[in-house]
C-alpha cells in the first residue's frame, strides 16, 4: 500500500513524540531484528527504527529491507532513524470496540 502525501505527513506528526523502539547495530540486519519489528507491530501501527551508526548497511537502504521484510511502509528516514507503518486490523478493531463502549 503506497501512501499518500498527507497519510504521509499525518504519520511523521504522529511518529514526532515516538522513540525507537527497535535498532539495528553492528550485525546489520539479522532475523532478530526482523522478529523484534514483527513484534513491535503487534501493539502498534507506527514503529521508529534505530540504525547504528557502525551498521553495515545506510539507513535508506536498511528502512527500505526492513519495510519489505515485514511488509510495511516507509514514512521518513531522517539521520539513523527510520519510521516504518503497517496497518493492524487486529489493532484497530480493540480501538473501535474500546471508542463503542466509551461512548455508551
Amino acid at each position: 500500500m503506497a501512501l499518500s502525501s498527507r497519510e504521509r505527513a499525518a504519520l511523521r506528526a504522529d511518529a514526532n513524540h515516538l522513540d525507537a523502539t527497535v535498532s539495528v547495530g553492528a550485525g546489520g540486519i539479522t532475523p532478530a531484528v526482523v522478529q523484534s519489528l514483527e513484534d513491535a507491530f503487534r501493539s502498534r501501527e507506527l514503529v521508529k527504527v534505530h540504525i547504528g551508526r557502525n551498521a553495515n548497511v545506510p539507513a535508506r537502504d536498511a528502512a527500505a529491507e526492513l519495510a519489505g521484510a515485514v511488509h510495511a511502509d516507509v514514512v521518513q528516514v531522517i539521520g539513523h532513524t527510520t519510521t516504518l507503518f503497517r496497518v493492524n486490523p487486529e489493532l484497530r478493531a480493540k480501538q473501535a470496540k474500546r471508542a463503542a463502549r466509551d461512548a455508551q
